[in-house]
């Protein structure tokens, strides 16, 4: 799936099967429990530091505001659905667009709801490979006033609060599963500029969340992941659930029982049916990385166990953030991945002068690079004329096409602005010309 995809239709609504009375919290036997709609597949880890699980869950919630309401309430929730910047490092064509909803702030709460999306952002891109291609994100948080602070669940299952998007503990029986309204959620991450994914911050201190994926059909965004607020191994939660979305990964645990892997060769970079010495032979999947010492601990091989069975399927490392969440460290084969996935949906390289006129040969033609840090990555601006490199430009962002060599002929020539990612953390040929952008500008006397 392309994140970098824009917003589809609005999806069918889903019927919510209950509707709140309009009271803060009530008892358990208050709280709605007919379940008859629509459901969805999500991942959720129930112990902050151990391995992951998937269940159904419903699309709807019972605990979200009937239409709206939230804006109807008071002046000072006029704020509902606004959108505040957190970091906009592009155009949104060139950017992967992540959208933070809050739920469980009140009006008077959403300064709140600003700093815990921006804390967790933070702590997001603190974490590789998203810490050194933070310049590839544009982040928006959208303003949701919700009626009651706080959630549903938190602190006890008999605590019900009504939200705007519903959040809640206890989602098919488990407590630390976090389940949204879908439809609600759609709502307001179309209010963005635009959606690739979607992280919805739950006003708690609890710990919970959960991994909505394979939406874009429905939603035109491929995935939700939810997170509490004041909880920082919520965090991993999230960069967790992107990963599957932008990277492609498969989870690398296993569930007892499942046994032996039952399908051909997974289409996953992290999972694989071949042992180290086939991979090696076939130099396929990760066996450029095999024997390297990896972040995440041990040597990058082929361990046993991975995309949810327990023989005949290998993952590359013992340990990984795609494994369990007693780690932040993704393996080495894992963080390639994740950068081929940053350069399917967004570029490192962004025209400033447009590229579908002809410009005479004395136009400056500029470029922005995107602002990739001092991490792992290492983007390198060259310049071409029809084909061949002007080595005297190599570096620069703004060249004049004359001073490159350009010929005044009367002809017609091609002056090009390639980036391409030097990182030492890709050595697959494929994922290197993934990180290679470019933009062509036709040039005539």
């Amino acid at each position: 799936m392309h994140i970098g995809m824009r917003r589809t239709a609005v999806a069918t609504a889903l019927t919510l099967s209950v509707v709140l009375p309009a009271t803060g919290v009530a008892g358990a036997a208050d709280a709605p429990t007919t379940d008859t709609g629509s459901h969805v597949d999500v991942e959720y880890f129930r112990d902050p530091d151990g391995e992951g699980a998937r269940t159904s869950v419903p699309a709807s919630s019972p605990y979200a505001e009937p239409g709206t309401a939230a804006r109807q309430r008071t002046a000072t929730a006029s704020e509902d659905g606004e959108v505040v910047p957190i970091a906009e490092t592009g155009p949104t064509a060139d950017r992967l667009d992540v959208t933070i909803i809050g739920d469980g702030y009140t009006a008077d709460e959403q300064d709140d709801f600003l700093a815990d999306a921006r804390t967790k952002w933070d702590e997001v891109t603190g974490i590789d490979p998203y810490k050194s291609y933070e310049g590839l994100f544009n982040v928006w948080a959208v303003k949701a006033v919700s009626q009651d602070s706080g959630v549903t669940g938190d602190p006890g299952r008999d605590v019900v609060r009504n939200t705007a998007l519903g959040s809640y503990f206890w989602c098919s029986d488990t407590e630390r599963l976090v389940c949204v309204d879908l439809d609600k959620t759609k709502v307001y991450a179309d209010k963005a500029p635009a959606t690739d994914l979607v992280i919805v911050v739950s006003n708690s201190t609890k710990y919970g969340g959960a991994g909505y994926s394979g939406l874009a059909s429905d939603y035109g965004y491929d995935g939700v992941s939810t997170l509490s607020s004041d909880n920082d191994r919520s965090t991993l939660i999230a960069a967790h659930e992107m990963a599957h979305s932008i990277g492609l990964l498969a989870d690398e645990y296993q569930y007892a029982g499942y046994g032996d892997y039952p399908y051909s060769e997974p289409a996953y970079p992290n999972a694989s049916t071949l042992t180290a010495d086939d991979m090696a032979a076939q130099r396929t999947k990760w066996a450029a990385w095999l024997g390297e010492a990896d972040p995440s601990g041990g040597v990058v091989g082929t361990y046993e166990g991975a995309d949810y069975y327990e023989y005949g399927v290998y993952r590359p490392t013992e340990n990984s953030i795609m494994r369990a969440l007693n780690t932040d460290q993704f393996n080495l084969p894992g963080r390639e991945a994740m950068i081929a996935g940053f350069y399917r949906s967004a570029n490192a390289l962004s025209p400033l002068v447009d590229t579908s006129v002809t410009v005479p040969r004395s136009t400056r033609l500029s470029v922005e690079l995107a602002d990739l840090g001092t991490g792992i990555s290492r983007p390198q601006v060259r310049w071409y004329v029809d084909g061949r490199e002007a080595r005297q430009a190599r570096g620069r962002t703004s060249v004049v096409p004359a001073a490159l060599g350009v010929p005044a002929d009367r002809r017609t020539h091609k002056v090009t602005a390639e980036v391409t990612d030097t990182t030492s953390a890709v050595r697959s040929p494929a994922v290197r010309d993934l990180t290679s952008n470019s933009a062509t500008w036709t040039v005539k006397r």
